[in-house]
């Protein structure tokens, strides 16, 4: 197969700005069809991008067009389904990140994958950064002993959308847990290899989300939200380790956008965003910064990784097992949060 035959299910922003212009800029895609539940979204995105086909129905696209691999860009509630739906036509998948909105779904989708025979990921594309990538190889290698703390945050000071379901939890899940924490959560786990977990503790709030308001990406109407807007949550490994975790769309903080994961072990420390490294030389503290590493797109760099694995020229970065990990995780936090108790984890 020279070229891999994609397909795009749901027709928004993530679809437009990203997924679309990124396959067409390959060679080795061949952008077949596009379907929303809005045929008229449908038609204006194909007539856009030049895509021939378009389609209001997914099934109906899977079948006529019979691609060998769907892109998924559409609200939580619907990934799960829909996924099945492609993997029972054939194709290989790349959904959009979370996997879905509960672990039940995400293993579903994991079983249904491995019954077919054929490649599931997510859109974790931060795992594709050359931060990560860089500090996965210095793991492996030993460089930073044992990583006993994990700090993971990704703050918005007024980042609540004022577009889309982002603040609707029937249809996406959560709050900013499962919309852009959910980033920061897998490219560390994956820096940690998925250790075992033994307890989750969270809590969250929703004092400024209910109020409404502007914020810096829109109005939102404080009596539509029904999602946290902040969660702040602590991870115990088996091995004794631990990792702390804070989200918000909104929280009193000096910066507009903070993003962090903090690895601490017992020879090195490190930031990843932006990439530097803490530790000592000849009994001197030194920190190491990277200013002129290559910023590549991450998205693009994720979208490429999928063709080719489905090409079956690279090995996939994110697979269903990985996606079921980091689902069950959060919803283990969502738990522990709406509970005020520890989440005993289950194997």
């Amino acid at each position: 197969m020279d070229k891999l035959k994609m397909a795009i299910i749901g027709s928004g922003q993530i679809a437009r700005v990203t997924h679309i212009p990124n396959y067409q800029s390959m060679e080795n895609v061949e952008l077949v069809g596009i379907c929303d539940t809005n045929p008229d979204a449908a038609k204006a995105v194909a007539e856009q991008f030049g895509i021939t086909r378009y389609f209001g129905n997914h099934l109906e696209m899977l079948s006529e067009l019979r691609p060998d691999a769907v892109t998924i860009c559409v609200p939580n509630k619907f990934h799960c389904q829909i996924t099945l739906d492609a993997l029972e036509a054939g194709c290989h998948v790349l959904c959009e990140k979370p996997p879905a909105i509960t672990v039940q779904e995400a293993q579903a989708m994991e079983k249904k994958a491995e019954e077919k025979k054929l490649l599931l990921s997510y859109g974790f594309h931060f795992r594709h950064s050359e931060q990560t990538a860089f500090l996965k190889e210095k793991i492996l290698a030993g460089d930073f002993g044992t990583i006993y703390n994990t700090n993971v945050q990704w703050h918005r000071r007024r980042g609540i959308p004022g577009w889309g379901n982002f603040t609707n939890k029937a249809m996406q899940g959560g709050g900013p847990l499962i919309d852009i924490g959910a980033h920061m959560l897998d490219c560390a786990l994956y820096l940690l290899g998925y250790p075992q977990i033994s307890y989750v503790c969270a809590s969250s709030s929703d004092r400024i989300g209910k109020r409404g308001g502007q914020g810096l990406m829109g109005t939102w109407d404080g009596g539509r939200f029904t999602v946290e807007d902040g969660l702040f949550g602590f991870i115990h490994f088996a091995d004794g380790t631990s990792m702390s975790l804070e989200t918000s769309f909104a929280i009193n903080m000096k910066e507009r956008d903070l993003r962090k994961i903090q690895l601490y072990g017992d020879k090195l420390g490190a930031n990843v965003f932006p990439l530097e490294i803490y530790g000592e030389e000849q009994g001197q503290l030194t920190d190491k910064s990277f200013p002129f590493m290559e910023m590549r797109d991450w998205h693009r760099d994720s979208e490429e990784n999928f063709v080719k694995a489905c090409l079956g020229r690279e090995p996939l970065l994110v697979t269903a097992e990985q996606g079921t990990y980091v689902q069950r995780v959060i919803g283990a936090l969502y738990k522990a949060a709406e509970s005020g108790m520890p989440y005993i984890w289950q194997e």
